[in-house]
Parts: C-alpha cells; sequence; structure tokens
C-alpha cells in the first residue's frame, strides 16, 4: 500500500462529473477517482475547513467514531473492478468496514485520517506526471483553491460509489 494525498475536486468536462485526484505521495502519480455531486461537495468542504450549521452525514459519521471510541488507522482504496473502486476503513481495533472511495476520503479528511492505495491499483489506474509537468498541475490546485462547492450540480443518475470514468455513450 502507498500513501497517496488528496489534490482536490474539480468537475471533468464535457461530461460534467466531478472527479476527486489524489496523489501518490512522494511520487509522480495521480490516481482520478469518478464521484458524484454530494460527495465531491463534501470533500470540498472538509479541504476549505467549512462546518455547516447542523452535521451531514461524514460530519455525523466522524461524531459517532469520536463518541464510541473506535479510531480510524486508515483509508484504504484496494481495488477497481468493472470501472468501479472499491475502499475500506480500517479501525485501530482490526475491524475493517467496505466503503465508497468517495465517502472514505470525505471522512479521512475530516478525521486526519491518512489514506492509502494498493500498489498494484496505481499502477493499474495511476497517471504519472513527471516533473517538468508540475506547472500544470500547479495550475489544477489553483484551479482547486477557487472552487466552491456550489459549484458541484447535482447528478443525472445516483451515485454509485466512485468509477474509474464516466459511462460509454451510445
Amino acid at each position: 500500500m502507498r500513501e497517496v494525498e488528496v489534490v482536490g475536486v474539480r468537475v471533468e468536462m464535457p461530461s460534467n462529473t466531478p472527479i476527486v485526484l489524489l496523489r501518490e505521495s512522494g511520487g509522480e502519480r495521480y490516481l482520478p477517482i469518478w464521484i458524484g455531486a454530494v460527495e465531491a461537495t463534501a470533500i470540498a468542504f472538509a479541504q476549505q475547513g467549512v462546518v455547516p450549521p447542523r452535521p451531514l452525514t461524514h460530519d455525523l459519521l466522524k461524531d459517532v467514531l469520536d463518541a464510541t471510541g473506535n479510531d480510524l488507522a486508515e483509508i484504504r482504496i484496494t481495488e477497481v473492478r468493472d470501472g468501479v473502486y472499491f475502499a475500506s476503513l480500517a479501525f485501530a481495533s482490526g475491524l475493517e468496514v467496505s466503503a465508497r472511495p468517495s465517502d472514505s476520503i470525505a471522512l479521512a479528511l475530516r478525521t486526519g485520517t491518512r489514506i492509502v492505495c494498493a500498489e498494484d491499483l496505481l499502477e493499474q489506474t495511476g497517471i504519472e506526471v513527471p516533473d517538468e509537468q508540475e506547472d500544470e498541475v500547479e495550475k489544477f490546485r489553483e484551479f482547486l483553491d477557487q472552487v466552491t462547492p456550489e459549484d458541484f450540480e447535482p447528478p443525472e443518475e445516483p451515485d454509485g460509489g466512485g468509477s474509474a470514468g464516466p459511462e460509454p455513450r451510445s
């Protein structure tokens, strides 16, 4: 497993589909995961430090974990099958719970839990960006600093929990 960090969320055009972009810590590989608008907003809120007046779902789950003393050890992004990414919440007790990557990332940002990705998954779906292309990545980061949760429109269909890309068109 390789540690990854959340670069941010953006909307991929022309499909208008939100993605979360992860970067391998200390490496050159990026992992884009297509997610739903609600999860994109939850991730953007956490990155921007937005605290809603009432807890949203991911805030509620964090509060439940805190109240029950169940510490998260790490978030694991484990595989992609048929274009859908899978993750798990790994607890300090050794318990592991299957979860969508988008929800897992939103929770990790709220709890300060590290995120790791299976090495073979990074090799299979990661995109390598050499150092000389870092200027483009920096422009992307600047965009992420300016994007707001309101920039994401609700999806037309329910979120499948994170996929490897938009559905093929006929």
